[in-house]
């Protein structure tokens, strides 16, 4: 019996679908009263998680820097339920100003300040430890793990290049050199 329940929970949206497709042969429009009425339970539950998924963002946009557990305690919500948004927000946030990084077990966000403080150092062509003393006032950021973490996390989704900084110190030396 308990293999018949497993399979039925694994497969309960085929299982709808075959009841409806009986039902919609014997009694059409009570099969279609249940599908509409289906249909629409189906988007009512999408609802709830559309509008945590903004609440989140804009709470967490209030910090330079947030992290997972503390979220969780200001929206009080579980820490597992937390972390499943983090992780889908961070797997499309290539075009967003703000940046999700995964680090030591945790999501970590920095809001669009703190990225673009950080893109300016990088730019600039300072190295993590000294990025990390530029932004350890303000930021409140750690280590040097967590700067090599958002450096990867921007070049994994294309928003700066590896080797970025030498292109720009260059750059600025070439205008230097022009001007004088």
């Amino acid at each position: 019996m308990s293999k018949i329940s497993a399979f039925i929970r694994k497969s309960w949206f085929f299982v709808l679908i075959v009841v409806i497709i009986v039902i919609f042969v014997y009694e059409r429009t009570i099969a279609l009263l249940i599908t509409l009425v289906l249909i629409f339970a189906f988007i009512i539950s999408f609802i709830p998680s559309l509008s945590f998924k903004k609440r989140l963002i804009k709470l967490m946009n209030k910090y330079k820097k947030i992290e997972d557990l503390t979220v969780s305690r200001k929206i009080r919500r579980p820490l597992p339920i937390v972390q499943n948004y983090m992780y889908k927000l961070s797997k499309r946030q290539k075009r967003r100003k703000w940046l999700i990084v995964y680090l030591n077990k945790r999501y970590i966000f920095y809001n669009k300040k703190t990225i673009q403080e950080f893109l300016k150092l990088y730019g600039y062509g300072f190295h993590e430890k000294e990025i990390l003393e530029n932004l350890r006032a303000n930021v409140n950021l750690k280590t040097r793990a967590e700067i090599k973490a958002i450096r990867d996390t921007l070049v994994k989704n294309k928003r700066i290049l590896k080797n970025q900084p030498q292109e720009l110190i260059e750059e600025v030396n070439l205008q230097k050199s022009i001007e004088i």
